[in-house]
């Protein structure tokens, strides 16, 4: 079988030259061979093959970071979740992985034997995977995909700016996610307001971010991802950082559990060409001022 995979929004058959390790990390297609819905990522923070599957095929989200990925100009080829298909696709996906076929793929050759094991499945994709309408359904046969195959003890990995967890049908979505190996890896980029809209250009207000955040964290613990960069070349303040700080210091002192924090980068091309990545140095710092001020474990990644 030839795979096509949609990069910037052309397809293109999937017959280059091996890709390095760092180029696997940043080659995340949301179209594998003919999907629509759920893609394979050597990701660099899981550590190992992430299932993705997009529940925002019509690239429609209620966040317009300055640094997202999604190539937004383009038309979406498809504007719904088909149910059956997603779900088919979803099953493929994994056995290419778990059979090892995977990496008879072109782009998947060069991956090392340490990352060549299924992590976990993410809703991830397009948008905010929590805004779909039935999230908890797609959550509930994504977990009997999962058992079918025999596949109990992979992870499923929320990937969320966390705006909707007051919504009933989300709730009952994380409280199925958690009962079968889930994670939520929630998004928080800013200590402020101002700079929250500067970096996320939402109507959403942050204080319901930081409220949902809570919420979720006092019921299960959260891995925090957290990008910060460049905008116009210069980096958040030192004023910035501090607030952020202490946003993660309150969640805690409220009862709030935060497994892990993730400090990164921008590492793929961003929608905007004034923002840039950040020194792996200052990744470093941010990472360093978390773990000393917080006593929270935090992890830094950098871009290319």
């Amino acid at each position: 079988m030839v795979a096509r995979a949609t990069i910037g929004g052309e397809t293109h058959l999937c017959s280059p030259p091996a890709m390095s390790l760092l180029d696997q990390h940043s080659f995340h297609p949301r179209r594998f061979a003919d999907n629509r819905f759920v893609y394979p990522v050597v990701s660099r923070r899981s550590q190992g093959v992430s299932v993705g599957v997009n529940l925002n095929p019509d690239k429609i989200c209620n966040f317009d970071c300055v640094y997202c990925q999604v190539d937004r100009r383009s038309p979406a080829e498809t504007r719904f979740v088909e149910f059956d298909t997603l779900l088919g696709e979803l099953e493929d996906v994994l056995n290419l992985v778990t059979s090892g076929d995977l990496f008879e793929f072109e782009e998947f050759r060069s991956v090392p034997e340490s990352l060549r094991r299924l992590n976990d499945i993410a809703f991830s994709g397009d948008g905010e995977p929590t805004t779909y309408r039935n999230f908890d359904d797609i959550v509930s046969q994504t977990v009997a995909v999962k058992q079918r195959l025999g596949l109990g003890d992979a992870k499923l990995v929320l990937i969320t700016n966390a705006s909707m967890f007051h919504r009933p049908a989300v709730w009952r979505g994380l409280q199925q996610l958690h009962a079968h190996q889930g994670e939520v890896w929630a998004k928080l980029d800013a200590g402020t307001e101002p700079y929250f809209r500067e970096i996320e250009r939402t109507p959403i207000r942050f204080s319901q971010i930081l409220d949902n955040i809570f919420l979720a964290a006092r019921h299960w613990p959260i891995i925090m991802q957290s990008l910060f960069l460049r905008l116009h070349g210069t980096g958040p303040s030192a004023e910035e950082i501090h607030a952020y700080v202490d946003q993660l210091r309150n969640i805690v002192a409220q009862g709030g559990q935060i497994r892990l924090v993730q400090v990164y980068t921008v590492a793929r091309a961003p929608a905007e060409s004034f923002v840039t990545a950040l020194s792996n140095d200052e990744v470093d710092a941010i990472a360093h001022a978390v773990t000393v001020n917080t006593g929270l474990r935090a992890e830094a990644y950098y871009g290319r």
